[in-house]
């Protein structure tokens, strides 16, 4: 459980990728992308400063939905205590911590080597127990593994196949499952604020991050989660409010978004 070791010649860190299997889902230019930037993921004031900052409504949203759907106290000190979670694409593991510290029994899954290391090194040092793997999810389904509860945020606009990558995780939902998806809405104001203005003016993110041409309009999602055998229960967009530098929940989906997921009961 260590991060990678500077290289022994130079000094350097080596942050070369153990190869992983390619699959249907996998993009390996995205990979490669946010392995790059995986020492920035707990620097608040970093490259991932927007997800730091939408962070609370993320987790308010799922807290809610999960609590709401399964019949629980969401003002309990432990209101996911002995719910198994699928936190995919969990980068350096900026919602498995907060979902550990709820009381769910974490699996924080994702395809770049830099980022489980640094996602399994900043929660040994913060005392939490997850179980971190260097996988995809076409992996753990394969190996039989089921979830109540599934993060899939800020992930389908990075992956190959969007279609593929939203059965494999019905797949991995026990019947009565919930899982939640974030992205970005596929609108010229999208555009301009998510990629022109986040990317190339305000320069939150580095250039690249995003690619409008994978942002989802809603009715597009909702189709494929359909056809993934997921009904849809709620809906949510995310607004910036430059006054407050805050994040807030909106009916406005028109850039960031979010939808609740539950599989049905066989």
């Amino acid at each position: 459980m260590t991060a990678a070791a500077p290289d022994k010649n130079t000094g350097a860190k080596n942050t070369a990728e153990t190869p992983i299997a390619e699959t249907g889902t996998v993009d390996a230019d995205e990979v490669a992308r946010f392995s790059a930037m995986a020492d920035a993921w707990w620097d608040p004031t970093g490259k991932f400063r927007p997800l730091h900052k939408i962070n609370p409504v993320r987790l308010a949203y799922i807290r809610d939905t999960v609590t709401r759907q399964l019949r629980r106290d969401a003002k309990a000190d432990k209101p996911l205590k002995g719910l198994k979670l699928l936190d995919i694409g969990c980068g350096g593991g900026l919602l498995s911590e907060p979902m550990t510290r709820l009381g769910a029994t974490v699996v924080g899954a994702d395809p770049s080597r830099n980022n489980i290391e640094t996602a399994r090194l900043h929660a040994e040092r913060s005392g939490l127990a997850i179980d971190y793997r260097q996988t995809t999810a076409e992996d753990i389904a394969a190996g039989g593994e089921k979830f109540d509860v599934i993060l899939n945020m800020e992930v389908v606009e990075h992956v190959a196949d969007v279609d593929l990558f939203l059965r494999t995780c019905s797949d991995l939902l026990k019947p009565g499952g919930i899982m939640t998806v974030a992205t970005l809405n596929r609108t010229l104001k999208a555009y301009a604020l998510a990629i022109v203005g986040a990317e190339y003016i305000l320069r939150w993110l580095p250039r690249g991050t995003h690619q409008w041409d994978k942002f989802l309009k809603p009715a597009e999602l909702e189709a494929s989660l359909q056809a993934a055998g997921l009904d849809v229960i709620d809906r949510s967009g995310i607004v910036f409010d430059p006054l407050r530098d805050q994040w807030n929940a909106s009916p406005d989906m028109s850039v960031n978004y979010m939808l609740a997921t539950q599989k049905p009961m066989e």
